[in-house]
């Protein structure tokens, strides 16, 4: 008998053991006696836990977000690490994995002859309901009754919220068959292929419109769209970039944000951090500069470091960035230690 045929059996007592196993409410203050009754209230109207919000794109515009409340992000944290952590992704999925940078999704298509970028049209809010609960929650590990509330927990008007915690995970489960049929079709044809969320991308000497109109037609099936507009192929001849990294012939950060970043640290160097920010605020004539504080300047040299580290995440071996991280080192170091007698 499979193991899903023991479910038809299952207790509701045996339920509540099971969801006490998962840990949905650690790190929440709630009686015992409430703590069923505490998880079937929110899964049962997941929608009133959400408030919208915007971030900025960096192609411009906003992107919408439906981003949980307190309680029901501790929650879905709970799920991210006692359910969903158990449970694979494709090799050919990079964003979203544990231990894995960016610079992964690059890699395989540094020195192609070609590359072709396709992305899916509102990728989070085309992740129905119903592909959460058969891919996040699968009927082999988990009775029906915890598989819909742990679905319902995951979803908001029945599709997967982008800003919920657990959605980035939950992409990833539900796109696990097209990553390996999309990747060993590749592999047939000697085309690299990845995706990073909602941006695939694919490298080689191929047939582009093949390619194109393959992964349509995949995508379809699944309920998703191309989307047509962001559709981008890269000769050798031309700066081919994935996921913002140069690859023409080894990943490398491009020339315009190193050149950017290595005068930002000049200028903190030369005139000093808080005159460098004086310096940045954009002010009409006769118009007081305000003074910056040392919080300012920490977290803008935090921030640097931040940029540093990108850089040298993608090329260590880099001899002028490592230089500029210990330079931006010593500039934090003097600002979090205080002068004695003083």
């Amino acid at each position: 008998m499979k193991r899903k045929d023991l479910w038809k059996y299952c207790t509701q007592e045996q339920v509540h053991a099971v969801l006490r196993s998962l840990h949905l409410l650690d790190g929440v203050r709630v009686k015992e006696e409430n703590y069923f009754s505490c998880l079937y209230a929110v899964s049962n109207h997941p929608e009133r836990h959400y408030h919208p919000a915007s971030v900025p794109k960096k192609g411009g515009g906003t992107r919408r977000l439906l981003v949980p409340d307190y309680l029901l992000c501790r929650i879905q944290k709970n799920i991210l690490r006692h359910v969903l952590a158990d449970f694979p992704i494709s090799d050919y999925a990079t964003a979203y994995k544990p231990g894995t940078a960016i610079l992964e999704n690059a890699k395989p298509h540094v020195g192609a002859k070609e590359i072709q970028k396709l992305d899916i049209r509102n990728f989070f809010d085309s992740i129905t309901y119903f592909q959460v609960y058969r891919n996040a929650f699968p009927a082999v590990y988990y009775p029906p009754a915890i598989r819909t509330m742990l679905a319902s927990l995951c979803c908001c008007r029945d599709s997967l919220p982008q800003g919920a915690p657990t959605s980035p995970a939950i992409s990833n489960l539900v796109m696990k068959p097209f990553d390996e049929y999309i990747g060993a079709w590749c592999q047939e044809r000697g085309i690299q292929y990845t995706r990073y969320c909602d941006d695939m991308t694919f490298s080689g000497k191929f047939d582009r419109r093949e390619v194109k109109n393959k992964v349509r037609a995949f995508l379809a099936a699944y309920g998703f769209e191309l989307n047509e507009k962001k559709t981008r192929l890269q000769k050798a001849h031309q700066r081919q970039t994935v996921t913002g990294i140069v690859v023409n012939e080894r990943p490398q950060v491009s020339r315009e944000y190193r050149r950017k970043l290595r005068a930002e640290v000049y200028f903190c160097s030369k005139y000093g951090v808080e005159s460098h920010l004086q310096r940045r605020g954009e002010k009409t004539p006769g118009e007081a500069v305000p003074q910056e504080t040392d919080g300012d300047s920490v977290r803008y040299l935090q921030q640097l470091l931040g940029k540093i580290n990108y850089v040298l995440q993608v090329n260590p071996e880099d001899p002028e960035f490592c230089r500029a991280k210990e330079q931006v080192k010593e500039m934090l170091a003097v600002r979090s230690c205080p002068v004695s007698g003083q």
